[in-house]
């Protein structure tokens, strides 16, 4: 009998080990997406199914009446809660339980960062030292912002906020990454941007923005990541896909 393999996805990595587990024999793909966003990259094979768990007990119950044999988190380095969901409910179901976790951007020389720890941080950061923000941090936490009435912001994010949420002052550019360095430069010139907020969401999609500030000298507040289970980690899909393998391996024996 195939193993079934549940990934919680919703990045580019979850979508493309997702094809790549598909292609092992034993194994049976159902990727998990949120469905924050209305255009998630999805899978292009194996089960997909879209929503919550309901907490740690909702995602144990899942991998109980599946059953789900083994569990892969691929979700954005930033969304701590299901990533602790999912430590908490594979150690309950004794579920064998990586996690597919980019690195982190790293400062080189040249880089002006400020480190923060949240986004409430960044806002503070941000008084005194700017008045046009390029703010690349998605729509959920364009909150954080909104009282900076003196700063001018462009956002930009995947889809537009919700519906009576509180923005900040500026335009809304709608896209989805990668960006080219040549084009990322030209936004920051284009809109006289004096200062980046970003979360250290690493990979290479949106790292142009960090290049063309390093090039222009524009500070960037770096907004750092959460927290996460103290679980075992691959840092690829390559990873992903030998730790697979050598689960499949011991449950065969």
């Amino acid at each position: 009998m195939k193993k079934r393999l549940l990934i919680l996805g919703g990045t580019g990595d979850a979508a493309e080990l997702a094809v790549r587990a598909s292609q092992i024999a034993e194994i049976e793909v159902i990727s998990s997406l949120a469905g924050r966003t209305q255009q998630p990259f999805t899978p292009k094979t194996g089960t997909v199914r879209i929503g919550g768990f309901g907490g740690a007990a909702g995602l144990a119950a899942f991998l109980l009446d599946r059953p789900i044999d083994l569990l892969i988190d691929a979700t954005h380095p930033f969304a701590a809660q299901i990533s602790a969901n999912a430590a908490i409910a594979a150690a309950e179901c004794n579920v064998p339980y990586l996690m597919l976790v980019r690195p982190a951007w790293e400062r080189v020389e040249g880089d002006r960062w400020i480190d923060v720890a949240s986004h409430s941080e960044a806002a503070k950061a941000l008084l005194g030292l700017s008045q046009r923000v390029f703010l690349t941090i998605g729509r959920q936490e364009l909150a954080a912002f909104a009282g900076l009435d003196a700063i001018w912001f462009l956002m930009r994010a995947i889809d537009p906020p919700a519906l009576n949420t509180p923005v900040p002052n500026g335009k809304l550019l709608l896209a989805r990454g990668p960006f080219s360095l040549e084009d990322e430069r030209q936004l920051l010139l284009e809109y006289q941007i004096d200062t980046i907020v970003s979360k250290n969401s690493g990979g290479g999609a949106t790292y142009a923005k960090i290049a063309a500030a390093r090039e222009l000298g524009l500070p960037v507040v770096m907004v750092q990541r959460p927290q996460i289970p103290d679980v075992e980690q691959v840092a690829d899909v390559e990873g992903a896909i030998a730790w697979l393998i050598k689960q499949l391996l011991v449950i065969s024996y």
